[in-house]
């Protein structure tokens, strides 16, 4: 799978150990707009998906993410490698620890039908909610979301991952 880029904060030289953490995500569009999870709690938007489990291809964990957070049923032959972004920088929590992660992105379509979601606890105390989203209203608001505990990474990655889908024009 290609890389899109990497964001790498180059703070990371005193750090001791490494915590990873890959995940898989989802792009769905749909009429122009993009499947995405809005955090009604903090206001910002992310693709569907999350971390890939043990013995979890992320194939696999993008489609279990993306029934769990949005309730959306990907067709497994509609499912086509986007690329990947690359993370490494110190970790927010514990200043020994440098923080590694792959985001593999997936172009796919879903069924028509929708299953309800089945959320963790932070992500029920947030409302994850799912909307078809115009790209601009994505990459505003994750621009300007303040008063989140998420590192800005986070929030910028999914902006650049679009901003990317508009220049390839895939938006």
């Amino acid at each position: 799978m290609r890389i899109l880029f990497e964001m790498d904060k180059k703070n990371y030289d005193q750090c001791t150990h490494v915590f990873r953490r890959d995940s898989a995500r989802s792009i769905i569009i749909r009429d122009g707009r993009i499947a995405m999870i809005h955090s009604q709690k903090y206001d910002y938007y992310k693709f569907p998906g999350g971390g890939i489990n043990k013995n979890e291809t992320p194939v696999e964990a993008m489609i279990r993410e993306t029934r769990e957070e949005a309730g959306l049923i990907v067709i497994p032959e509609s499912v086509k490698e986007y690329g990947y972004v690359h993370r490494i920088q110190r970790s927010d929590r514990d200043q020994s620890q440098c923080f590694v992660q792959d985001n593999y992105y997936y172009l796919c379509e879903v069924r028509d039908e929708k299953v309800p979601q089945k959320l963790d606890g932070y992500e029920a105390k947030e409302s994850y909610t799912l909307e078809y989203v115009e790209p601009d209203t994505v990459i505003k608001k994750n621009r300007s979301a303040v008063n989140n505990p998420y590192n800005p990474l986070m929030l910028e990655r999914e902006a650049l991952v679009i901003e990317k889908l508009i220049k390839e024009s895939l938006l």
